[in-house]
């Protein structure tokens, strides 16, 4: 899907909504660890209730990788399952891979061909060769990190360049900008650095932003859409913990569908308030 049907999902929706599959077998309701494949089973309830909420599901991959082959398996059943049941919505792998050469075109083809995934969250810090290997499929998307919410990102994000005096986040955005386009390149932005995404929409204003960190973080969202929203929406707002651990009982699929709920009559009135 491109930028505009993207968009359209978005408006019939009324939602931008992301809902973040960091599915942790230690946090998942008790009663579910019997069953044959407990995180798919998670995975599923929590789905089926929030999918006409949102428009995308991003698996956070560390939550899979940690189980090992038993992990990646319940990790290709949910997408197959997104797939074949809601085929609209837009799947991320937050993988935050960052390699190059045939390295990086493994990656691509593992998380494009063999998973199915619409996007892929990358860490440019390499450089192009990083990127262009994800760009070569067409109707696929980059997810380039460029100004994350965690604490140690001024570690290397905003220092400055001394040649021109942009800071780092900066720089990566207006290099990376000119691999892709804005069908097929998005970029990550934090949340709790809400007050910054004026300056990354000068940089970038027609590119989509995956923006995590609201609600566990404690970003807020109307200080994301006043900041960050474009003429065609250009968000799409992760929330994981503060929907599918609102509850751990055996309730938790319903508690589920009532903060993905809230989360999108929220989105639907800055949606309007912005005219869309």
């Amino acid at each position: 899907m491109n930028a505009q049907q993207l968009f359209e999902q978005i408006q019939a929706k009324r939602s931008f909504l992301c809902v973040g599959l960091d599915s942790d077998i230690t946090k998942i309701p008790q009663h579910l660890l019997s069953a044959e494949d407990p995180i798919f089973e998670f995975n599923k309830a929590i789905v089926d209730a929030t999918a006409e909420y949102a428009v995308s599901y991003k698996p956070n991959l560390a939550f899979y990788e940690s189980l090992g082959v038993v992990g990646w398996i319940s990790l290709q059943k949910t997408v197959r399952y997104i797939r074949e049941r809601y085929p609209a919505q837009f799947i991320i792998a937050d993988a935050k891979r960052g390699d190059i050469g045939n390295t990086s075109e493994m990656y691509a083809k593992a998380f494009f061909e063999g998973f199915d995934f619409d996007a892929v969250t990358l860490a440019p810090y390499m450089g192009s060769d990083t990127v262009t290997p994800f760009l070569k499929y067409e109707g696929r998307w980059s997810i380039i990190l460029a100004l994350t919410s965690n604490k140690s990102a001024a570690d290397f994000q905003l220092l400055e360049d001394a040649a021109n005096g942009k800071k780092i986040y900066e720089d990566v955005i207006t290099t990376s900008a000119q691999w892709g386009t804005a069908d097929n390149t998005m970029y990550v932005v934090g949340a709790t650095k809400a007050e910054m995404l004026g300056d990354v929409r000068q940089l970038i204003p027609n590119h989509f932003l995956l923006v995590p960190g609201v609600g566990a973080q404690g970003g807020s969202l109307s200080e994301v859409a006043k900041h960050g929203m474009n003429s065609q929406c250009g968000l799409l707002v992760n929330s994981s913990r503060a929907i599918i651990y609102a509850d751990t009982t055996e309730n938790f699929a319903a508690a589920a569908a009532k903060a993905a709920r809230e989360v999108r009559d929220e989105m639907d009135i800055l949606l309007k308030e912005k005219g869309l």
